[in-house]
């Protein structure tokens, strides 16, 4: 595979690395102490086309995760949810007119989607959820709740899996349900050890009424749509580490050229050189394999494993970079 960046790649990127240094890095350290990030930050995602990524090539849309993980991880979920989770699975599962009701809206910021997975009681095991949609005449009644959703209290829809048969994954089914239909309720959730800036919530489904036309992909086929959003989102969160590595790579070269102990910077020491170099590695192996699983994407391929692959290196390279910086 050639990763030799395109002009037009590359014009992502400075475009991307222009705009966090201008409207985020600012304000990242003020947003993590309150928790919240500013709502007029949705907009000038829209703007400047963030919120729309779908319409970018997957490596074009890694490089911009990548910028976003440097500046501030939190507004970087924010644009992955929206685009990776919520509008690339609206794209493929949805119908025509779910189409052209709800990607104008996630593109444009009027509305952000969330994507209601996980449960108190099932997070890695999704298979087993306990939220319930049983059919009401023409409509679907979905009762449950759901938890750690990001861009839970802000969204305007929410993909909220439900089962709607029998036990196992042959059971779920994705609804698109409009968050202020009557008994959806939405509570954030605050005080988080990382990504504090970043929207976080907690639903509760309370015989909430969709039309059969909500459903997102056919009945019982839940969780493949699950499953596929999850290799798109894989990769963003595999991109956002990748970013999160090198603001600790390059946070530690600054540090290390200005502080003096005995006499001498402490980059002349080869201990903090080994753990600059190990960073520095770690980097660009996790920046190839996310890379590599966006291109398969880019082709049309299966990339389960090889997002899977990305996701996990990059996330435990990002937390070993922290620690090291």
């Amino acid at each position: 595979m050639d990763f030799t960046l395109t002009p037009e790649q590359e014009l992502v990127r400075e475009t991307a690395r222009a705009f966090c240094d201008r409207e985020i890095t600012p304000h990242a350290r003020e947003w993590d102490r309150e928790e919240e990030l500013d709502r007029e930050l949705v907009g000038k995602l829209a703007e400047i086309g963030f919120l729309s990524g779908w319409e970018l090539d997957t490596l074009s849309y890694c490089l911009v995760m990548e910028e976003l993980g440097v500046a501030d991880s939190s507004v970087r979920g924010v644009v992955s949810v929206n685009v990776g989770l919520v509008g690339k699975t609206i794209k493929r599962w949805g119908t025509e007119e779910q189409r052209e009701e709800w990607i104008p809206k996630l593109g444009s910021g009027e509305a952000l989607g969330c994507y209601a997975l996980t449960e108190p009681g099932s997070g890695s095991d999704p298979a087993s959820l306990m939220t319930r949609a049983e059919r009401d005449g023409g409509d679907w009644l979905i009762s449950g709740s759901k938890i750690f959703i990001t861009l839970g209290t802000w969204a305007k829809v929410a993909l909220v899996f439900a089962r709607t048969g029998g036990e196992g994954a042959r059971g779920l089914t994705c609804f698109l349900v409009p968050t202020d239909s009557e008994g959806f309720e939405a509570h954030p959730i605050k005080g988080k050890l990382g990504l504090r800036a970043q929207d976080t919530g907690e639903l509760f489904l309370e015989r909430v009424r969709v039309p059969d036309s909500a459903r997102l992909g056919a009945e019982g086929e839940g969780f493949k749509v699950a499953m596929s959003a999850l290799d798109n989102g894989r990769i963003s969160l595999a991109a956002g580490c990748v970013g999160i590595t090198r603001g600790c790579l390059d946070a530690s070269v600054a540090y290390a050229k200005q502080r003096t102990q005995f006499g001498q910077p402490i980059a002349r020491f080869q201990l903090v050189q080994e753990l600059i170099a190990d960073i520095g590695v770690e980097l660009e192996a996790a920046r190839l394999l996310t890379w590599r699983a966006g291109a398969l994407a880019d082709a049309g391929d299966r990339h389960t494993l090889e997002s899977s692959v990305a996701k996990y290196y990059a996330s435990e390279v990002s937390v070993r970079a922290a620690n090291a910086a």
